[in-house]
This record gives structure tokens, sequence and C-alpha cells, in this order.
């Protein structure tokens, strides 16, 4: 038996891009990953399919594992020969009881690493825009508990020696905010110092209310900021006017759904993401191989005859060169035969694979496809065209009109991902989805059927496609299209939804 090992890593403060590199490695490798309840759910797409996950996390005083379980569960598994990784959020040794899960490992004999996370004390001010010792400001740094144990009989903090630092970093302080700022003007803070309390730092959802120290917990309660949060103390704070970078992107706090399937929503995520918005994961296809592979298998086994393939998706490419190296062939198959791709995407794909892409046209549909051809002989051309079994005929119609000898053969399908409305219907109703993205028909027409006959789009929420052919769609069904990206490109989609929410219409 393998002999087991205990990572305890740092997810981060909540932002998914602020795991380090070894602490994804970490995840990669885990049989068993335990997580606590501020770790990014993103985070745990780094871990392999069989990875077992056990959630651990503790909120508002209901802890769906004590820390003497978790304690007995990382020992267990370990002892088991399971690598386990035990994540948590920001970094484990920062108020994270980190230092005591290791002792629990080390005295049971169990091997444990310590991976260092991005701690929340240092991340979430930045992205609030306040630099914790800017020079001219300060030269002291101070991260406090703002939650002490509650089984001590005295507090632990010296609120004297705390007043005279720069800058102080509460962590874990709303409930205790009037007390904590009372403490420091009575123990000589002054009361004007600028104080800032942010709410879900590095993420879509940060909040940040400021005010003088005296005023802050006033503050806080009309804006009923609530955990966690995270408070700042110190003249920096007044840098956040200059600073203030993460707030001001132009998708910030945006609710974004991203319906495309999940292996394929990684690009468009990532944009999204780096403008600020709050992306969800609502994929309404799934895609899979045909019923079927003799047509294919039959267009293998004449390859050479073809003087063209035409490839109208990545997703083509993907299923057509797979079975193509199923059926023993490989890409020196593919040598004397010219190339052609329905857009740069695509193209992109067979490139880094080492392949020549010969013909891209400047409108990235079938219609720019056909018109690219028609300025070439096709006549007596054997052509190949991979694609989806639904489809529209336009380049296999528009290439025999020139007389060219097309071969239609199905590499995959798109079918419904079966995922559970209610996944969005919630944040629908509590008005946290701000767009709904189509980038095909076929995610549009699942997108309905899952959603059942009586769905209603809510007022001010805005529908966003890629291309005419997907916005008709939309119409077709009765809905509204707020946004068009005419390039068939995820990157261009993300510049209309920035454009249409900067004022600048995309439709």
């Amino acid at each position: 038996m393998k002999k087991g090992k205990v990572y305890i890593v740092g997810a981060g403060p909540g932002d998914a891009g602020l795991i380090t590199l070894k602490g994804v490695r970490c995840l990669e490798r885990a049989d068993v990953v335990i997580y606590d309840h501020l770790v990014n759910p993103e985070i745990l797409r780094h871990a392999h399919a069989e990875a077992q996950f056990i959630y651990a996390g503790k909120q508002g005083g209901d802890h769906t594992l004590s820390q003497d379980e978790i304690n007995a569960r990382l020992v267990a598994e370990a002892a088991a020969g399971k690598i386990v990784t035990r994540l948590k959020g920001g970094d484990p040794l920062i108020f994270g009881r980190g230092g005591e899960e290791a002792e629990v490992l080390s005295n049971a004999g169990i091997d444990f690493e310590i991976v260092p996370g991005v701690t929340s004390a240092i991340a979430v001010p930045a992205y609030a825009g306040i630099s914790l010792t800017q020079r001219g400001y300060t030269s002291t740094l101070a991260f406090v508990t703002g939650h002490e144990d509650p089984n001590k009989e005295g507090s632990d903090i010296d609120w004297r020696s705390l007043a005279g630092i720069g800058t102080l970093v509460f962590l874990m302080g709303v409930k205790n905010l009037p007390s904590i700022a009372a403490e420091l003007i009575a123990h000589g803070k002054a009361a004007e110092t600028p104080a800032a309390l942010i709410r879900w730092g590095t993420t879509p959802d940060q909040r940040t209310v400021t005010a003088p120290l005296s005023g802050i917990a006033d503050a806080a309660e009309r804006a009923a900021i609530e955990p966690p949060a995270i408070l700042v103390v110190g003249d920096v704070v007044s840098l956040r006017e200059r600073l203030n970078w993460f707030e001001r992107l132009p998708l910030f706090g945006k609710g974004i759904v991203v319906t495309r399937p999940e292996d394929q929503a990684e690009g468009l995520r990532a944009l999204l993401a780096a403008q600020g918005a709050r992306v969800i994961f609502f994929p309404t296809i799934r895609v899979e191989p045909p019923a079927g592979w003799g047509p294919v298998d039959d267009a293998i086994g004449r390859i050479g005859a073809y003087g063209w393939i035409v490839f109208t998706s990545a997703n083509g490419v993907d299923f057509f060169l797979k079975r193509l190296k199923e059926k023993g062939r490989d890409l020196r198959d593919l040598k004397s035969i010219r190339i052609a791709t329905i857009g740069p995407a695509t193209a992109a794909k067979l490139r880094a694979l080492g392949l020549r892409v010969d013909l891209v046209p400047e409108r990235y549909l079938s219609e720019g496809v056909v018109e690219a051809f028609s300025a070439l002989d096709m006549a007596g051309k054997c052509v190949l065209l991979p694609r989806a079994e639904e489809a529209r005929d336009v380049i296999p119609e528009g290439l025999r009109r020139m007389g060219a000898a097309v071969d239609v053969v199905t590499v995959y399908r798109t079918v419904s991902s079966d995922r559970d409305p209610a996944e969005i219907l919630g944040p629908l109703r509590e008005g946290r989805i701000d767009v709904l993205t189509f980038t095909s028909p076929s995610t549009l027409t699942n997108f309905l059927r899952l959603m059942g006959s009586d769905f209603a789009l809510p007022a001010g929420v805005k529908i966003a496609c890629i291309g005419p052919i997907t916005a008709a769609a939309v119409r077709k069904a009765g809905l509204p299209v707020d946004i068009v990206e005419e390039r068939y490109t995820v990157e261009g989609l993300v510049e209309a939804i920035v454009r249409h929410f900067a004022g600048g219409g995309a439709a």
C-alpha cells in the first residue's frame, strides 16, 4: 500500500486565480480533498475526476465537521495510504488553524507539507485599492484576529500597542466591530482615522464601506455588511480614492451565465472574469460522438481522394482527428490535403498541431466560407466536411453549386446537459444574473428545454449572442436580443458586452 500524505494548502482569498501553482499541483495529485466554506468552488476543478471531496465548511457558527472531526479524518485518510489535500481559505497559518492540524498529523506520525497561500489580510485590501505599507503613510503594520477564542477568560490583544501602529488589519471582526473601534479609540487611536470594511474581497461580490474609525460600525450596519469581511484601519485607506482598480472594472459585479459545454467554457470564463464579472456556469449541452462511425470511417479509408477538408468548429477538429488516430492513421495522411476553417479559433487549434490552414474567410460563418471558395476553381474537387449532426447546409450546397463533390460526415452531436434549472432560477429571482450568453442555436434550444415552457425572462436580464444565426434563433424563440457579436469569437462577445454596459450599445 502506498504511503499517505497530507498537503495543507492555502487556497487564497476568493479569486480562483490566486491559488499558487504548487497548490494546484497538490490538488491534481489528491485522492481526497477536504475543503472549507470560503474556498472558491472553481479551484476544485483542478482535482482529478476520481478525487473524493469532503466539505468541512464553517459558516456562522454552523460547523459541518468539528475541528476534532476534521483532524481525525485527515489522519484516517492518510493512514489508509491516500494523498490528502486539505484546502483552506487564504493562508493556512494566518488565523486558519493549519498549524493545529499539522500538530495533529505530526503526533500521529503522518507525513505532511504546508503550502502557503495568498492571505486575505493582504489580498483583500489590495483589491479594494488600499496599499497597506505605502511610503509616506506608515512603516508599521499588524494583523489581528477580530474573533478571539470565546472560551478564553481574557483578551490577548494589546490594544494600547495596537493603537500606535500605522495600519491595522482585522480578520473576522464584523460581529465585534463596535467594540474594536471603541477599544482602539479608548487606547489612543484618533477617532477620525480612516477605516474600511471589505466584504467578499477579491470576488465580484466585493463590497467596500469607508468611514472614520468612530463611524465605521454605524456605516457597516447601514450597509448591512455581514461576514466574511476584513477591517482596515489607518491613513492608507485614503489611497482607495486613487488605487481602487478592481471595483472599477467594466463588468464588476455583473452576473453572466455561460451556457457553452463546460469543457469549452474556460476561455470565455477567463475573459469575463478579467473584466470583473461574476461568471455562472450553466452548460446547456454536452458534446458526444455520433451514434455510428461508418460514414466517417469510409471517408478516412479514402482520405487521399480529398482535395479539401473544411472544419466548421474546434469540436469537429477534435473528434475527426481522434477518430483518424483510432483508425491507425495520423496527421501525415493529411499532408496533401488543403484545409479550410470557418474562423480563427478553429484555425489556431489546427496550427497548434502543426497543420497548415489554407483558407479562413473574412466573415466567420458558413456564408463566409462559401464566399471564400467562390474565388477558387472547385469544379471536380472532392471536399470532406466533418461536422455536427445538426448543422446548416449552406457550405455543402454552396460548394456543390461550384461543381465540387462534397462528403458530409457527422463526427459529433450535441445533447442536453440535463442540468438542474434550479441552479440559475434562484439567482435569476434574486437579481444576481445580468446577462445570459448563447454561443450557438443549440445552447439556446437546450436552455429553453431545460427551463421549461413556463419560463419567463426576468426584466432587466440581457441576452448576448455570438453571430446573427444565434441571434435569429433567440428572436424566433420570442426572446429579445440585446447584444450581438458579429465576428463569431468569444473575445468579440466579451468586448460587445463591455461596450453595452459602458453605454456604447452592441445590439
